[in-house]
């Protein structure tokens, strides 16, 4: 394993375990496993009963993380897949139901400190930005396909980006000189009239296309979907999320405000109320030292939530709802 892998810093690790409340016959899967750093830490507090399905989408993450946590033997197993197919994936691993799900959204630190994977516009890398480089177009691809039009659609939604149309004007006229991220970087930095402190003028861009080339709230969505089937009666669900796209669908269905009850979900499903009660009041955010120690965990916000259990699911009562505003105890 590559010496700098053994520094990746997995996010708010000790929140994470402290909500995902580990035990130690348990079963769990981690839908974003990364270099494996959430994953060494439940691991670690498994037995050998204990089971942890680690999937990612990523073949260069997937070997990187499996070498990691070999000395853990048969209580690991890595899936080789994208985390919006975890039903399906759970499935043909005959995985049984989940004491505990977790996913860190967002890009890994593997992507953007590798230069050929073309996520940072720090450095100059092709403009490809794929997680997953087996399959689906590049940035380069969607920005030849995209008109102008669609392509400020695209900065407006998923960038949030005020200056969409200014931008994506200037991509357009630019592209036969779009030859790599640093490329692209300039261009949108020019188109833009006003930066904001602290923060490069590409960073909503980028952002923006890569949520696009991955179809990452889609892939969010359908994992949301999927949670409450693979998790067994009072199993948890902890998402950290780094942007506030991420963080608004993971707070509409854990709070139930998306429509999961609807008379065709139910049809599906036969999830006919609200799977989950919160165990969050809102987010949890990292620490001041954390912070201090890993400037990536700046944006990073916890939400969890567990299914009910067998006794709450008959009940008449739904118990996802306090009316005091409390969330309900660990």
């Amino acid at each position: 394993m590559e010496a700098w892998a053994n520094l990746h810093q997995p996010v708010m690790a000790d929140e994470l375990l402290r909500l995902l409340a580990v035990r130690s016959s348990g079963v769990y899967c981690d839908a974003t496993l990364g270099l494996g750093g959430h994953s060494e830490r439940i691991l670690s507090e498994l037995d050998d009963s204990g089971r942890l399905f680690g999937i990612d989408r990523d073949e260069t993450a997937l070997g990187l993380a499996t070498s990691r946590l070999a000395r853990f033997g048969a209580r690991f197993r890595p899936l080789h897949g994208s985390f919006g197919d975890l039903l399906s994936l759970l499935r043909r691993a005959d995985a049984p139901p989940l004491d505990g799900l977790i996913a860190d959204l967002g890009v890994s630190s593997l992507q953007l400190d590798r230069p050929e994977r073309g996520f940072s516009f720090q450095t100059a890398g092709p403009l490809d930005m794929r997680m997953d480089r087996s399959q689906g177009e590049t940035v380069q691809a969607l920005l030849e396909r995209l008109d102008e039009h669609s392509l400020a659609s695209i900065l407006w939604e998923y960038g949030e980006e005020r200056h969409s149309r200014r931008v994506a004007r200037a991509i357009k006229q630019s592209l036969p000189q779009l030859t790599d991220t640093l490329s692209l970087a300039d261009v949108v930095a020019r188109a833009i009239p006003q930066r904001e402190p602290h923060k490069h003028p590409a960073t909503r861009t980028f952002q923006a296309l890569r949520i696009a080339v991955n179809d990452e709230l889609r892939q969010v969505h359908s994992l949301l979907l999927a949670a409450p089937l693979v998790l067994a009666p009072g199993g948890r669900l902890v998402i950290i999320s780094f942007h506030s796209l991420e963080d608004r669908l993971v707070k509409q269905h854990l709070t139930f405000v998306s429509a999961v009850a609807d008379a065709h979900r139910a049809r599906q499903t036969g999830l006919d109320r609200n799977p989950f009660v919160l165990l969050t009041k809102g987010t949890v955010t990292p620490s001041d030292e954390e912070m201090a120690q890993n400037p990536r965990a700046r944006s990073a916000k916890i939400r969890a939530a567990r299914t009910l259990t067998e006794q709450e699911r008959t009940s008449p009562r739904h118990p996802s709802h306090n009316p005091e505003g409390q969330p309900w105890p660990l």
